[in-house]
C-alpha cells in the first residue's frame, strides 16, 4: 500500500498531502481585506513555500482551481497569476465564482503538483 504523508495537519485538514509522487495542497487564501491582487500574491507565495517543503515547485503544478468571490475580479487576479506562472509551464486550470469562507477573502487557490 502506498504511503500517504500529511504536513501541517490539524483536526480539520492538512496543508500538504503527498501520495504516489503527487502533492495536494489545501486551498490557500490571502490577507483578509487586502486587494484582489495582494490576496492573489499571498496565495501564490504560500503555494511556493508549501510546494518547496514538499520537494516540488510551481513548474510542476498539474492543476490549479481558483475561486473568486466575484468574477469581476478575474482580470486583476490574472495579472498576478500570469506574472507568476513560468513560461511554457501553465497547468490545467479552472476559475469560478464562489462564496468563500469569510466575506473579506476574495481569492482561494488550490493546486495539485507532481513531486
Amino acid at each position: 500500500m502506498s504511503q500517504i504523508t500529511r504536513h501541517h495537519t490539524n483536526a480539520r485538514m492538512s496543508q500538504i498531502v503527498t501520495h504516489n509522487g503527487t502533492v495536494y495542497l489545501a486551498g490557500q487564501v490571502g490577507t483578509p481585506g487586502a486587494s484582489v491582487a495582494q490576496q492573489t500574491q499571498d496565495c501564490l507565495d504560500s503555494i511556493d513555500k508549501l510546494l518547496a517543503e514538499a520537494g516540488s515547485d510551481k513548474s510542476r503544478i498539474l492543476q490549479a482551481v481558483i475561486w473568486l468571490a466575484d468574477m469581476a475580479d478575474f482580470e486583476e487576479m490574472n495579472g498576478v497569476w500570469d506574472a507568476w506562472v513560468p513560461t511554457g509551464q501553465a497547468p490545467a486550470r479552472a476559475c469560478g465564482e464562489a462564496k468563500l469562507a469569510r466575506a473579506d477573502f476574495t481569492v482561494e487557490i488550490i493546486v495539485t503538483a507532481a513531486a
